[in-house]
């Protein structure tokens, strides 16, 4: 799938289900900067690993997180309910690897979930910081971070 495809198929339908303030150009560089960096939108299944869907979440991790933080079970229900997923850590986990309206969904309320604002479009270094807390990468790539947020920076074309 192009960026094209994933901005319009999955990050547009799922910012559509959440409230509008989680909606913005910010929001939507870092979905595609870090859907590129955890799977290229090419795996929806961890290679060798436990997560699953384009932005690579496990069951015990960004899902159950997602789903307890007091900033965001509220908007994760509504979501799971829309996409006709019940609200549990089992099955949205299941959902995640072939829903990707729900995994882009989870992904942007996994980056509500950290109290501090999106970063500057453009900044490529705090960027990499949010995507770290709130990913927690076991095997972080630092190398590649720069250029796949360029492609997502240029993806949104402001």
């Amino acid at each position: 799938m192009t960026l094209t495809d994933i901005r319009r198929l999955a990050i547009a339908p799922a910012l559509a289900l959440l409230p509008a303030r989680l909606t913005s150009a910010p929001a939507e560089v870092m979905l595609l900067a870090i859907g590129l960096q955890e799977s290229r939108f090419a795996h929806r299944r961890q290679v060798g690993g436990p997560a699953c869907g384009f932005w690579q979440f496990e069951q015990g991790g960004g899902v159950r997180g997602v789903l307890r933080h007091t900033a965001t079970a509220g908007h994760a229900r509504v979501l799971c309910e829309a996409r006709n997923v019940a609200p549990t850590e089992s099955a949205v986990y299941a959902a995640l690897e072939h829903d990707d309206v729900l995994a882009a969904g989870f992904a942007r309320l996994l980056l509500w979930s950290d109290a501090a604002p999106l970063p500057a479009l453009g900044d490529f270094d705090a960027a990499w910081a949010l995507y770290v807390r709130t990913w927690r990468p076991g095997k972080p790539h630092p190398e590649t971070w720069e250029g796949l947020y360029s492609l997502a920076l240029a993806e949104v074309d402001l």
